[in-house]
């Protein structure tokens, strides 16, 4: 971190020390929903809000209750088993869709590659409601509404965008000798790839790949337009919990989405920070 010079005027110093304290109210802003979350997922009645044993740190006011209650639902038990079969399978076709793209889009002798570029990000930018909207009658259209290839599909399109920019932004400091080189030694384009160019932007591809697994596991609104009663997944059956029954066992689910997400987010840092010392942006 930065630190402030010996010369630096008065109101330099104000602003270095807002800054970071506005930093920190935003931080605690965004925060705030989580930590109220996880508190609750331990409570020992079923209640939604935090009972006078739990304002007392009482042990009797804590309890892994809905945690068990998650494991033991044959309901939560399927969704969370279709969500683990539909994005592995979703992050593995984006990913390989999406490094292609990247790679091919990098090119500068593409023809209109920023017009290409837009169309396969704009699941980022369109709402979406209309994305699933649009599934929807497609899919329906070649009989894919309500199928396991359908979800799959879909979710692997929402994840393709993430992949494509995290791939090419690691394209930005690749040096293109490497694979001219390659190729002057012999090796095809398939070897000249796996050989040269992948190692040096696997960073970039891993983390896009978890960004995509992210978008599939946590996604809800695609779902409940393409999928059907037999493609239930886990954020879809938090959403029946909450308009059909509500039952503190989302609560636990929650924290351990949260737990999943913190993990897999702080490996995107790390292979970030990996990739900047290949590509020698930082020290090592």
């Amino acid at each position: 971190m930065s630190k402030l010079p010996p010369y630096a005027t008065t109101g330099q110093r104000v602003w270095y020390y807002a800054f970071r304290v506005i930093c920190g109210l935003i931080f605690f802003f965004l925060i705030a929903p989580i930590v109220v979350v996880i508190p609750l997922s331990f409570n020992a009645q079923d209640f939604f809000t935090f009972t006078p044993e739990m304002l007392r740190l009482d042990p009797d006011g804590y309890s892994l209750k809905h945690y068990r209650d998650f494991l033991t639902s044959p309901d939560w038990q399927q969704a969370l088993w279709n969500s683990v079969t539909i994005a592995p399978v979703a992050t593995l076709l984006s990913v390989g869709f999406g490094t292609l793209a990247a790679i091919g889009l990098s090119q500068p002798h593409v023809p209109f590659r920023r017009a290409i570029m837009a169309i396969l990000i704009s699941p980022m930018i369109v709402p979406l409601i209309i994305s699933a909207t649009g599934m929807f009658f497609f899919y329906a259209r070649f009989g894919l509404q309500g199928t396991y290839i359908g979800v799959v599909l879909a979710h692997a399109a929402l994840g393709i965008p993430f992949v494509i920019i995290t791939v090419t932004a690691t394209l930005v400091g690749f040096d293109r000798s490497l694979t001219r080189a390659a190729a002057n030694m012999g090796a095809d384009p398939v070897t000249t790839f796996f050989r040269v160019q992948m190692p040096l932007i696997l960073p970039g591809v891993i983390s896009g790949g978890l960004f995509a697994f992210i978008t599939s596991f946590d996604e809800v609104v695609v779902v409940l337009f393409v999928g059907s009663a037999g493609q239930k997944t886990l954020p879809w059956q938090m959403f029946l919990g909450l308009r059909e029954q509500i039952s503190p066992t989302i609560l636990a689910v929650a924290t351990i989405l949260v737990a999943i997400s913190i993990v897999l987010l702080t490996t995107v840092e790390l292979l970030r920070r990996r990739s900047e010392r290949l590509r020698g942006l930082s020290p090592g």
